[in-house]
């Protein structure tokens, strides 16, 4: 889309000027958050803002925005870019310094940037509309802070670059002790016998917001058993349904994990039923 935010000014992208010696670029020393966005409607807005705030804590950046002030820079790129099917990117850097250093002070401005960018439309609940995915493994390698939704993203780059590279549409992520974590782009999640489990959080699995609002609308109804656990890649290949989840993808059924069919290889039909309680629900976050 044309028009970005910029330290409170709205202008079009090709005008955005961010120095070099800002600790984003050179470091990749910034947080950033996707939100997804259908006709003006924003999914989860007060999730994101406030793991945006927790990250920007956790890594010592000070920028004190009341929720209204995003929701101001939110609306303002929807308006301006057009409503339909739009993710809103934001990202807070530490700032501009004069001199490239590891070490940072305190009084550091940071940079505020953000823009708009059309997603797909929201996620049918139906077998026969939603394109499954065909999913790579790889050992991961990456730092051990991925709870923190952090822009250096080298180490996700090169794992999704890994499956991308050999057609397929993910990369399924597991520790040395053969555990899955989550995926180079999203969380992970295997069905068996009914029962949908997806890793516990911690410093390995980021606390993705379409996580918690699946996890908490389904627990909510009494027909789904959910389990947060250690889930071992055997469990995932010997799994009824696989599932990937992100703001900008919604619920993602997979059906082949590198090479292996999942099930019986097609959409299975408790991802149906979470589906459908997620485009129900989701509105109300």
């Amino acid at each position: 889309m044309s028009i970005v935010f910029l330290n409170h000014a709205y202008l079009p992208a090709e005008e955005a000027k961010i120095s070099p010696m800002d600790r984003g670029f050179l470091f990749g020393d910034s947080i950033y958050e996707v939100l997804p966005s259908y006709n003006g409607e924003i999914i989860g807005f007060n999730l994101h803002i406030n793991r945006l705030n927790r990250n920007m804590s956790a890594i010592g950046i000070r920028l004190e925005w009341p929720h209204d002030e995003w929701m101001k820079v939110c609306k303002a790129l929807l308006e301006k870019n057009g409503l339909g099917n739009l993710g809103i990117y934001l990202q807070v850097s530490r700032g501009t310094a004069p001199v490239r250093s590891h070490a940072y002070t305190k009084d550091i401005d940071p940079t505020v940037f953000a823009f708009s960018f059309e997603i797909n439309p929201e996620q049918s609940a139906s077998k026969s509309k939603v394109t499954p995915y065909k999913v790579a493994t790889s050992l991961d390698l990456r730092w051990a802070r991925c709870q923190i939704k952090s822009t250096a993203l080298l180490g996700n780059v090169m794992h999704f670059q890994h499956g991308h590279q050999k057609g397929f549409n993910e990369t399924l992520l597991y520790n040395d002790h053969n555990e899955l974590t989550e995926g180079s782009t999203c969380n992970a999640y295997i069905v068996k016998n009914g029962v949908i489990s997806t890793p516990s959080l911690d410093n390995h699995v980021l606390p993705g917001v379409t996580r918690h609002i699946l996890l908490d609308l389904l627990r909510r109804n009494d027909s789904m058993q959910i389990e947060e656990r250690v889930i071992l890649m055997d469990e995932v290949f010997a799994a009824d349904e696989v599932w990937v989840t992100s703001s900008s993808k919604e619920i993602i059924p997979v059906i082949e994990v590198d090479g292996k069919t999942i099930g019986n290889g097609e959409v299975g039909d408790v991802w149906l039923a979470a589906q459908k309680i997620y485009s129900i629900g989701k509105r109300g976050y």
